[in-house]
């Protein structure tokens, strides 16, 4: 009977002992499961982390160097006589001017300052002012800083005139010239624009000149335009590259 109890008493000890191990077995495979899983999620979030913060901190260095600039937050006064309505939204690339005159309305939409940096632009654009000029024999003019400028006279009814200029320190070169119809659009798909404005007659292009120079179109306006468009660019720059930290925080 003693035999018999030890016996039973060692049986019921050794399902113990397996059951616990079958129990620790369970439960380390359990860890091994869920320890992968949580280590690839942290990984990837650290990843994720990391890789945002070096172009965090070349946009916050842009920031700073364009928060030092002279001309980011440079107030260009309007200079007495000015005859020009102003408005300048931000955000935007132009700046529109708008005045009345002799019962015309005068539009003149300001687009960002070509600087000179002697790329391949600037050099189309010499290409262009030869051309103007006829080829004839000249001294070479040296490469300028310039203003573009849509300006667009209107009535109170019937066809519009625009002009594409070049603004220049010293002088308001039109590059092009054509008739809009605000009143029925469909005409502008059928009008006929006319001829390139530089094979118009010599005495033709100086009077159509002295035309919008007599609305307010002219070299003495171009100075205050030139500083307050490059002033403009420098704060929609900076603007911008908040806008894109912004959103590589986020």
């Amino acid at each position: 009977a003693n035999l018999v109890r030890r016996a039973a008493s060692r049986l019921v000890g050794d399902c113990i002992k397996n059951r616990s191990s079958v129990y620790s077995f369970l439960d380390q495979s359990a860890v091994r499961l869920l320890t992968p899983s949580f280590s690839r999620y942290t990984t990837s979030t650290r990843k994720r982390v990391s890789s945002t913060d070096p172009l965090l901190r070349v946009i916050e260095t842009e920031i700073g160097f364009a928060e030092q600039a002279d001309d980011y937050d440079r107030v260009e006064e309007t200079p007495s006589g000015f005859p020009f309505k102003m408005e300048d939204k931000p955000g935007g690339k132009t700046v529109t001017l708008t005045r009345e005159y002799e019962g015309e309305t005068v539009i003149v939409e300001v687009h960002m300052t070509n600087l000179v940096t002697g790329d391949k632009e600037d050099d189309e654009d010499e290409e262009e002012n030869e051309e103007e000029e006829e080829h004839e024999d000249k001294p070479e003019k040296p490469k300028q800083t310039n203003v573009p400028l849509l300006v667009t006279l209107s009535k109170k009814t019937g066809p519009s005139l625009e002009f594409r200029c070049t603004a220049f320190p010293d002088r308001i070169v039109i590059k092009d010239m054509w008739v809009t119809f605000p009143d029925d659009p469909s005409k502008d798909e059928l009008a006929y624009e006319g001829p390139s404005f530089r094979v118009l007659d010599e005495k033709l292009r100086k009077a159509f000149h002295r035309y919008i120079e007599i609305r307010g179109i002219k070299p003495s306006m171009i100075n205050f335009l030139h500083e307050y468009m490059i002033n403009k660019d420098s704060k929609e720059h900076l603007l911008w590259l908040k806008t894109l930290k912004n959103f590589v925080k986020s």
